[in-house]
């Protein structure tokens, strides 16, 4: 659907994206996360058409740009972080001008269009009302419709969510995901939770560069910072159990740990390797008569891994 490959950005002699290559599938979300002044922004705007690249090449389905810019921008909804509204007008008015100039004239097409989108967007207690009244959530909604208003194939958000309060990110997520059933989205966002809930794939950016792609899952499964295996035993001794357990590898630290129930002993096992030694672990505790009562893995937090990526000194 989409294909970036060796996009780069300058501004006179600052780098903002450094030679980023990427494929976004057909009906995918993709949460574009990073610290400000990472190259977000600027990559979304070179996605659109809004700014062109110093090189590299942008294809979405057939078209390429910088020659087919116009065809490319007809398939794309954009928002920008800060939502182009006319305040002085009512939302009805504000859609109603908005698909004139995307080009619905036709009276019953725009009302039938209006419906949708006030169902998807939750504008129907609104539509009379003006903008400027609107609390910034709202206005998020007004903005999605009109990235929506020519039920584009791809939709382009930069950060969405921004400013608003947990119920007003809780609506947009539920838009988002809601609208990600149909089309390709791709959105930044600061907030990991709100990545992690609504992405089907994260990218990291950091000083210009993508420093990880994948699932939130495969990124903490892969990590290659430490895991906690948590570890509980009945019909072990504390001590006999640890000096098992710190034999297997002289990489793993067995921490003592609260027993998650009365005659259970408990451990934290800290893996700062890649290897997964919990076949290893059950192997030897097989060679025992203990019982195994808890026995889980648990990776890294995706905001941890998201700090240790992009903290780097330059």
């Amino acid at each position: 659907m989409i294909e970036v490959k060796k996009l780069t950005k300058y501004y006179k002699d600052f780098l903002a994206v450094d030679n980023i290559s990427m494929t976004i599938r057909k009906g995918e979300i993709l949460g574009l996360l990073g610290p400000n002044g990472a190259g977000k922004t600027t990559t979304l705007r070179m996605l659109t058409g809004y700014f062109r690249p110093s090189s590299g090449s942008i294809k979405i389905k057939n078209f390429k740009m910088p020659e087919d810019t116009i065809k490319i921008k007809s398939l794309i909804g954009y928002l920008p972080e800060s939502a182009p509204l006319y305040h002085n007008m009512l939302v009805y008015d504000y859609l109603e001008y908005i698909a004139r100039i995307k080009g619905i004239d036709d009276k019953e097409k725009r009302y039938d269009r209006f419906l949708q989108l006030s169902d998807l967007c939750g504008l129907s207690s609104i539509m009379a009302k003006p903008i400027a009244n609107l609390s910034k959530g709202l206005k998020q909604r007004v903005g999605l419709a009109h990235a929506m208003m020519t039920d584009p194939e791809i939709l382009i958000l930069d950060e969405p969510t921004s400013g608003l309060d947990p119920n007003q990110i809780a609506e947009i997520r539920d838009i988002i995901k809601s609208i990600g059933k149909e089309k390709t989205i791709i959105f930044s966002t600061h907030i990991l939770s709100e990545a992690e809930a609504t992405c089907d794939r994260i990218a990291i950016i950091d000083k210009g560069k993508v420093v990880a792609d994948d699932t939130a899952t495969h990124l903490k499964q892969n990590s290659k910072h430490n895991s906690v295996i948590k570890l509980s035993l009945k019909g072990a001794l504390k001590e006999d159990a640890a000096s098992l357990l710190q034999a297997i590898d002289s990489s793993l630290d067995v921490k003592n740990a609260d027993p998650v129930e009365e005659g259970l002993v408990s451990f934290e096992i800290i893996n700062s390797g890649n290897r997964d030694f919990r076949p290893d672990i059950y192997l030897k505790i097989k060679e025992t008569d203990w019982i195994i009562a808890q026995f889980s893995k648990e990776s890294q937090a995706l905001e941890k891994i998201f700090r240790e990526l992009t903290s780097k000194e330059a």
